[in-house]
């Protein structure tokens, strides 16, 4: 596989971000553009440009925009938290989007429901190799308890259990999804949808109108309903951001073959 020149890597809250930069190796100064910072360095040995977007899909297309236009770079990937939909996914549980949907977004009776005028699609599909490269990173990073056993600590004393790694489908809105009635709405009308966010499909969409390789991994904080805001803060600062950094980590250092299926450092898959 010929790896990507370089890397595009959005967070949409500091805390998400903190330990990816604690980890980049900066090549060059920092760029302010667009009311954005760019970081610009090397990542577990690739060229990396990492930004924070904020929040909501205007917010991330914008910054994925520029990372595209301005900074060059041919794939990115996307890491953070999310509410889960599907029954089978729990808090403390990861997501790896296979394809991405808008679901606040209706222009019909011009279009159906939820598809992106004048692309004729509403599902953003994942690039293969890297949502493959997540998938396996994720899947590595629970089995070995990469977060060490004051992680395994933590995660006890938040109620998490046996955390579990799912590929599906993966929703965006500009809206925190924290009501029951809500919750329930989505997830009798996608009901495939495994959790939500509020930028990941929107940088899909950029992405497929450039041409450049998408993926996204998401740490589920809550379930999308009433008690999504609970300790959601210390959620992220204490378990989301280290499976972000674990899960990167390994991905980019995977070995990857022809298909996509690569081998981490010290696993046997």
């Amino acid at each position: 596989m010929t790896e990507p020149s370089r890397l595009g890597i959005l967070c949409a809250m500091q805390a998400e971000q903190h330990l990816l930069l604690q980890q980049l190796t900066p090549t060059q100064p920092q760029r302010l553009h667009g009311k954005r910072v760019y970081h610009r360095g090397r990542l577990h040995g690739h060229e990396v440009v990492m930004v924070l977007s904020g929040i909501g899909k205007v917010a991330a297309a914008t910054s994925a925009t520029s990372l595209i236009a301005e900074f060059g770079c041919n794939t990115l990937l996307f890491t953070g938290t999310a509410g889960g939909l599907g029954e089978a996914v729990r808090i403390g549980d990861i997501v790896v989007a296979r394809d991405l949907l808008q679901h606040d977004l209706d222009a019909s009776p011009l279009v159906p429901r939820y598809e992106v005028p004048f692309t004729g699609t509403s599902h953003f599909a994942a690039d293969a190799v890297w949502s493959a490269r997540l998938l396996l990173a994720a899947q590595a990073a629970i089995a070995r308890g990469s977060q060490g056993a004051a992680a395994s600590t933590r995660l006890k004393f938040l109620g998490i259990d046996a955390p579990q790694v799912h590929h599906g489908l993966l929703l965006s809105g500009d809206r925190f999804v924290s009501g029951a009635a809500e919750s329930l709405h989505l997830r009798a009308a996608l009901p495939d949808a495994l959790a939500v966010d509020m930028e990941s499909a929107a940088v899909a969409q950029v992405c497929a109108d450039y041409g450049v390789a998408f993926a996204a991994v998401r740490s589920i904080s809550d379930r999308a309903d009433a008690d999504a805001h609970l300790d959601f803060d210390r959620f992220t600062t204490e378990v989301a951001r280290h499976y972000s950094a674990a899960i990167l980590r390994l991905a980019l250092l995977t070995d990857a073959g022809p298909c996509g299926a690569g081998r981490h450092p010290g696993i046997v898959p």
